[in-house]
Formats: structure tokens, C-alpha cells, sequence
């Protein structure tokens, strides 16, 4: 069985992958806004696909990260073996 120390652990890292991923989106939404507005210099087709894989990094990526851990928390893989 895990200490407690071990779960906090593991909520902090987790924590920060969730973070991490949302400021991820957010920098790819705006560096696709930067490309359709024409600062950058790259057809607009990637300018609306950062945008678009930006806002899903933004807010699906994390809801489904949150979705897997909290059901692994919930049901622990079985050992090999205990079939």
C-alpha cells in the first residue's frame, strides 16, 4: 500500500502535467493566432490547425488525463498472476 507521502507525490505530478498541457494549448493557440494575423510567416492552414490542436490540448487533454488517473485511483491494475 502506498504512504501518504507517495499519493501526494503522485497528485503533485500530476497536477503540473495537467498545468503543463493547459499552458501548452494556450501557447499553441496564440502562436496560431500569430500566424494567421501574418506575423509568422507559414500558410494560414497551420495557423488554424495549431489553433484548433491548441484548444484541444487546452481543454480535452486534461479532462481526459483527470478521467484515466481518478479510475486507475479507483481500480488498481490486478498482478500479474491474480487473474
Amino acid at each position: 500500500m502506498p504512504s501518504p507521502h507517495d499519493e501526494e507525490a503522485r497528485a503533485k505530478g500530476r497536477f503540473m502535467i495537467i498545468n503543463l498541457m493547459r499552458i501548452g494549448g494556450i501557447a499553441m493557440i496564440l502562436m496560431g493566432i500569430a500566424v494567421v494575423q501574418g506575423m509568422i510567416s507559414l500558410p494560414d492552414w497551420t495557423g488554424y490547425l495549431l489553433i484548433l490542436l491548441g484548444m484541444l490540448e487546452t481543454f480535452l487533454v486534461p479532462t481526459m488525463l483527470a478521467r484515466v488517473w481518478s479510475s486507475n485511483d479507483r481500480n488498481p491494475p490486478s498482478p500479474p498472476g491474480n487473474r
